[in-house]
């Protein structure tokens, strides 16, 4: 994993906002755990902060977004190593809660294209136990002004007992802010797919921005094309779907009838970890900069217009190219997000 750079403001949030954009802050909830990646040479592994939400965090700290990760972290020599990542990069922590179970793992193996598959170590560890009390508080709003949009998925909203306080969290944030969701499955621990759709299908009741992946959608409805799944998914109740396709971009859509499609970007893939999660850190981050996110939901979304959604498509597929150009999840910064737009 590259060095980090640190966020500072700006970014395609301050492109945007230059003409009347956005305030406030994006928050996040779920996961913060360690990959162990796959080391070039020795056969070893590298320890990676990592985790879905973590890492969209991450992604949006970088491109200048204030980020809010809500996450229970631990204060085990894993956990602190994950602090001092986020923080370096500038994702606001002061709403996560100091754990006390231990860190959870991820080790990492990749094939030969560099798409990764899991193996968790995740049974009592700090992400899942998420209590009503340690949320009451995690949307009021903070230095950066109000939460203006909220983003989870993956493993928090599918692994017991915390799973029920972060859906509820996000039902219940829905008629006020942005609700952003992302399914990111994981079959090994997530068990049934058609119960795991049956969750999706009420998520998608409260969600306004929806990003899935090609790879997810084999899993959950092997029978439906992606251009099908945006059609049926948009009449659940988002106003913003989006499906990419791993190599060949991205197809999406909105609840007002717009329809676009985005190829990939060709680059040497060192590994696909953190690309998805890149992907939708850079369509919210596009979103905020518009002044898209907030207003009572889906309100200000509904205005969205193609150029608008042509332009953050081609962003968001082009931040995951740079993610995917890197090994484990290293999300670009709004400076290497500028300068691949020149090349």
């Amino acid at each position: 994993m590259t060095a980090p750079e640190a966020a500072t403001p700006g970014g395609l949030a301050a492109d945007a906002t230059t003409t009347g954009g956005a305030t406030g802050v994006i928050a996040v909830a779920g996961e913060a755990l360690v990959d162990l990646v796959p080391a070039p040479v020795g056969g070893y592994f590298e320890i990676a902060p990592g985790g879905s939400p973590a890492n969209v965090a991450l992604g949006l700290a970088r491109l200048g977004v204030p980020a809010r990760l809500l996450a229970r972290i631990s204060d085990d020599l894993l956990g602190r190593r994950i602090r001092a990542h986020l923080t370096h990069n500038g994702v606001q922590l002061d709403h996560a809660v100091a754990a006390k179970e231990q860190t959870s793992l991820a080790m990492v193996s990749l094939d030969e294209s560099g798409s990764p598959a899991y193996d968790f170590r995740i049974s009592g560890t700090a992400d899942w136990q998420w209590t009503p009390a340690e949320v009451a508080r995690a949307l009021d709003a903070g230095s950066s002004g109000p939460v203006v949009a909220l983003h989870s998925g993956s493993l928090a909203l599918t692994t017991a007992p915390g799973d029920a306080v972060l859906r509820d969290l996000l039902m219940r944030a829905s008629d006020t802010i942005t609700i952003s969701y992302d399914p990111n499955c994981r079959p090994m621990l997530m068990g049934n797919p058609v119960e795991v759709l049956r969750g999706v299908h009420e998520m998608l009741g409260a969600a306004h921005v929806v990003k899935v992946s090609s790879e997810d959608l084999r899993w959950l409805v092997p029978d439906m094309t992606p251009d099908q799944v945006v059609d049926d998914w948009l009449s659940r109740g988002p106003t913003l779907v989006a499906v990419t396709l791993g190599p060949d971009g991205v197809v999406a859509g909105t609840s007002t009838g717009l329809r676009a499609r985005r190829p990939g970007v060709a680059v040497k893939v060192i590994d696909t970890v953190g690309a998805g999660d890149t992907f939708s850190a850079a369509l919210l981050a596009g979103l905020y900069g518009h002044g898209l996110l907030g207003g009572g939901g889906p309100a200000r979304l509904q205005t969205l217009d193609y150029s608008t959604l042509d332009e953050l498509l081609h962003d968001a597929v082009l931040a995951a190219a740079i993610a995917c150009s890197r090994r484990g999840a290293d999300p670009p910064t709004r400076g290497d997000l500028r300068l691949s737009r020149l090349t």
